[in-house]
């Protein structure tokens, strides 16, 4: 009997869903089934859990059948703990019972968690193109599942931008979708001469202005030439483009300054010509010759009255000594 349950265990098919695509689900319910006390209630076990596995399936099926990796963690996250809480609690009935009741809880969960994945998850594209990855429930494999655009065309709208001549201007392109696309998508940057709103575009009108992963650019130092039609596209390697939007740019210019008169320097004086200069450098050279004589006659008068002075002084302190020898 025991080498018939490990057959049936291993080599039976089980009919895979979403929440038991996680190993470590597929290990719980397992250890779960071995734990019973009898071989019979081991293959009832399985027979339980085979038919909740189905149940899954078709819980899948009615929800698009796909999952993606952060749904399936917390929807086994959630299972783990409920079934944590589960064994800790006294239950009545056979262990069959309570097989059915923890598939039973995780049909629910994981109708739940699909339910939100659904509505809010899977296609959060409102406009454009999303190929993103995601599970199937089916075969637990990965594959690339299509959001088609709502409106049918990848343009996202139109965005007016204003600023102000020598002012700068933001163009944002990142919706938080974009973290879902496959691949390494690059954002394309392009602009179209001419004054918004007068006239519209044609497609050979646009000029790449640059291509970067970057999710904005910043236009600085405006000119008033450079107003005119801006443009994002999201593209894949390929060339296909999931996502554009369109700015029409407005630079307004600057406000005339009024310019004072400009008041002219003061005149220098003119400068004096040859013949009066030539009068001028004759008295100045007098007047220093003067002044030189006078300060050389001053001079020579203080040299002599020093001179006297010294020697009266002499002839004095000789008549002194003269008269104390007599």
């Amino acid at each position: 009997m025991l080498l018939l349950l490990v057959s049936l265990l291993c080599c039976v098919p089980a009919a895979t869903a979403c929440l038991q695509c996680d190993r470590k689900i597929q290990l719980l319910l397992e250890d779960f089934s071995l734990s019973a006390p009898t071989v019979i209630d081991q293959i009832e076990i399985k027979k339980i859990r085979d038919h909740g596995y189905v149940t899954y399936r078709e819980t899948s099926r009615q929800r698009m059948g796909v999952i993606d990796s952060t749904t399936l963690y917390r929807a086994r996250t959630e299972y783990q703990s409920e079934m944590d809480r589960f064994m800790k609690t006294e239950h009545t009935g056979s262990v069959t019972f309570k097989a059915i009741q923890m598939m039973d809880i995780g049909r629910k969960i994981l109708e739940k968690h699909l339910d939100i994945f659904i509505q809010h998850g899977l296609c959060p594209n409102k406009c454009g193109l999303l190929k993103r990855r995601v599970m199937d429930c089916f075969s637990c494999r990965y594959k690339m599942y299509i959001c088609p655009s709502p409106s049918g065309q990848q343009d996202c709208g139109v965005l007016p931008v204003q600023a102000e001549e020598g002012g700068q201007a933001v163009l944002s392109c990142f919706p938080p979708w974009h973290l879902l696309l496959l691949g390494a998508p690059e954002y394309h940057y392009s602009w179209a001469r001419g004054v918004p709103g007068t006239e519209k575009p044609n497609e050979s009108d646009f000029k790449t202005l640059v291509v970067t992963d970057d999710t904005s650019v910043v236009l600085n130092q405006l000119r008033t030439d450079e107003q005119g039609t801006y443009r994002c596209s999201l593209q894949g390697r390929d060339g296909t483009v999931f996502y554009r939007i369109t700015y029409p740019l407005t630079v307004v210019p600057l406000p005339d300054q009024t310019h004072r008169p400009v008041v002219p320097p003061p005149s220098l004086p003119s400068r004096p010509t040859a013949d009066l200069l030539v009068p001028v450098v004759a008295m100045v050279t007098a007047l220093s010759l003067a002044a030189s004589v006078g300060l050389t006659v001053v001079l020579g008068m203080m040299m002599s009255q020093r001179r006297a002075a010294e020697q009266s002084r002499r002839r004095r302190t000789e008549g002194r000594n003269t008269h104390s020898t007599v």
